[in-house]
């Protein structure tokens, strides 16, 4: 220990640690003071503020009650509240049931086309989601015109619903 010859200031570092503390509790006490000091200043103004206003107001109904205007001068949408109570809403009724025999009529011997069953579009959300995760590396945010400019529509108003549904 004696051949690192320490410094004479390190046996003493903890009266200066201390002293620095002292310091920086009153510089952190005269901040609160001057804060505290202008957080009051500015209620005070508000509250004069408000009281101008209110007195303006007093003056002018003061004003109009010693001459009041003919007709009306000021008028309301609804002058009463509407009550809603609690126990004044019908409880639930079961939907009616729609009368049915159980017989099943015949149809036509026609053949029925299928088309409509392969016509149905199918939209692959995995690849929308891809090109969602593509557009956001570029960039935080984005709009739906945004990523159909990079990515055109392919399969029309099913792919539209499809994002919205990817967003919701």
């Amino acid at each position: 220990m004696a051949e690192l010859t320490p410094d004479r200031r390190l046996k003493r570092i903890h009266y200066d640690w201390l002293d620095a503390g002292e310091v920086t509790q009153r510089t952190v006490a005269r901040l609160s003071e001057q804060l505290r000091r202008f957080i009051d200043d500015k209620a005070f103004l508000e509250n004069r503020r408000i009281m101008q206003v209110l007195r303006g107001i007093e003056g002018a109904a003061i004003a109009v009650r010693a001459a009041p205007p003919e007709g009306a001068f000021m008028e309301l949408d609804e002058p009463a509240p509407e009550i809603h109570l609690l126990m004044e809403r019908l409880l639930f009724t079961l939907p009616i049931r729609p009368a049915h025999d159980g017989r099943i009529e015949a149809g036509s011997d026609e053949p029925i086309s299928a088309d409509a069953l392969f016509e149905q579009v199918y939209v692959d959300k995995g690849r929308l989601k891809s090109a969602i995760r593509r557009a956001l590396q570029t960039r935080d945010q984005f709009s739906l015109s945004q990523i159909l400019s990079d990515q055109p529509l392919e399969q029309g108003l099913a792919e539209i619903v499809a994002y919205l549904s990817i967003a919701a």
